[in-house]
């Protein structure tokens, strides 16, 4: 059983975690779909907060605790409700961060570029340029913590410490736009309720989750049992702070019919440098959310990453994955398997469709596999007896479920977007079973 970890070093203590934490929960790829959604999005960052992300931290607090160890939600899975649904939340989940790296890096290499000079800028109107950087960014975010985390934590230090600068900037700079020029949008935060807006509904709760990739760390954490909820509950805090205020600020820089989901970050840098006379604003606004980005990616890619390692571990999947390298003490054939298997989603999905439909449906489907997990850990919270958080918890993903097969207004082939989420999801689940009896066949686990 992988319950310990063997092999993997204690690295991280409450700051690394902390800031881990942050790293994997707070995404500046989501301000700019907020704030073009409208000062309403402020009132729905809270609810989500208070409704969902706060129940997360909670139930991931006692789970670790009950089940210490490297593996988290397949730990817990299997243990409460058996192998089967231990490697189908795992594995189900294991996907969705698969298909999330590609919206991540495209987003991400996207929304930093536009904010450079137009002789870099004008990249991001070039799909194979587009798709190289993305490419780029996935191995560069993995390969600095497939040599270790003594080095690869810095890349999550740094991208977190990054959200902070661009958050505290961005600040100050609707601030001085504010005294200007006054807001140039009406801060009304009721929330608007129209059909446009659901699919944006479920990008709200995708951006208050994450928590749960810290207890996959649980082997390589000092004093887990403490430092996991402690850290919880402040990376929770901080993030709560991050979304509402960000999105407030880049209302009052731009309008929302004015902020591109994609782009919205260097539109609004680009307005506030020309209303202040700061032309610095927009390259600094790039490198921030280009940082930003790779530690996000390194934080996920390298958490996740623990999944394959605990269920190799388990025999569930081949010998292989539960490897650890001699010299760097990582889970290094997980870590590349991810990666492949991240680069190879990102050429598949662009197959039929442009670079924006293809994001819309990767979207889409991330979002899909990565919450039906959550329907296993809050069950799992249910038995440590934390009631009501796995109710609140149970409430908002199904919602978000729902929410994310609502085609956005960017999609024209309505047939082509829903049946690319029902095969994509189906052919997950499908592999999964077939891995599964496979193992169960061939390696039945110990």
């Amino acid at each position: 059983m992988a319950e310990t970890g063997d092999g993997l070093k204690r690295e991280l203590g409450l700051r690394d975690v902390t800031l881990f934490a942050g790293a994997c929960i707070m995404g500046t790829r989501w301000i700019p779909a907020a704030a073009h959604a409208g000062a309403g999005s402020v009132t729905l960052w809270l609810l989500t907060a208070v409704f969902f992300m706060v129940p997360l931290a909670v139930s991931v607090g006692a789970l670790a605790a009950k089940y210490p160890g490297a593996g988290g939600l397949y730990t817990w899975t299997r243990s409460d409700f058996g192998p089967w649904h231990g490697f189908l939340c795992f594995w189900v989940y294991w996907m969705g961060i698969a298909f999330w790296f590609p919206t991540a890096a495209i987003f991400y290499m996207s929304a930093g570029m536009s904010a450079l000079p137009a002789s870099i800028a004008h990249l991001t109107g070039d799909r194979f340029w587009m798709l190289a950087i993305a490419v780029a960014a996935i191995w560069i975010a993995l390969g600095t913590n497939l040599i270790g985390l003594k080095i690869g934590k810095w890349t999550e230090n740094i991208g977190g410490g990054a959200t902070w600068m661009f958050t505290f900037l961005l600040i100050a700079i609707a601030a001085l736009v504010w005294t200007r020029c006054g807001s140039a949008t009406p801060l009304n935060i009721l929330p608007t309720w129209n059909w446009q807006t659901v699919s944006f509904w479920s990008n709200l709760a995708y951006g208050m989750s994450g928590m749960e990739m810290v207890a996959l760390m649980g082997a390589e954490i000092h004093d887990p049992k403490h430092t996991i909820p402690r850290a919880g509950w402040i990376a929770s805090g901080f993030a709560t702070v991050f979304y509402a205020t960000t999105t407030l600020a880049l209302l009052v820089i731009l309008q929302p019919a004015k902020i591109s989901e994609m782009n919205g970050l260097a539109e609004a840098g680009n307005s506030a440098a020309g209303v202040l006379g700061m032309t610095w604003i927009a390259p600094v606004v790039a490198v921030l959310v280009l940082a930003s980005g790779v530690g996000q990616i390194g934080g996920l890619g390298t958490s996740v990453s623990r999944l394959p390692f605990a269920a190799g571990a388990d025999r569930m999947l081949p010998a292989a994955f539960a490897k650890v390298h001699p010299r760097w003490g990582t889970p290094y054939v997980s870590i590349l398997g991810l990666g492949l298997v991240a680069t190879l989603l990102l050429a598949v999905y662009q197959l039929g469709d442009t670079l924006r439909a293809a994001y819309d449906e990767l979207v889409s489907l991330m979002v899909i596999t990565g919450f039906l997990p959550y329907l296993y850990i809050f069950g799992s919270a249910w038995k440590a007896g934390k009631r009501l958080s796995a109710a609140s918890g149970w409430a908002v993903t199904v919602g978000t479920l729902l929410c994310a097969v609502v085609p956005t207004a960017e999609i024209t082939n309505v047939w082509l977007f829903e049946g690319k989420l029902a095969a994509g999801t189906v052919a997950v689940i499908g592999a999964g079973w077939l891995l599964y009896r496979r193992a169960r066949n061939q390696r039945p686990p110990a």
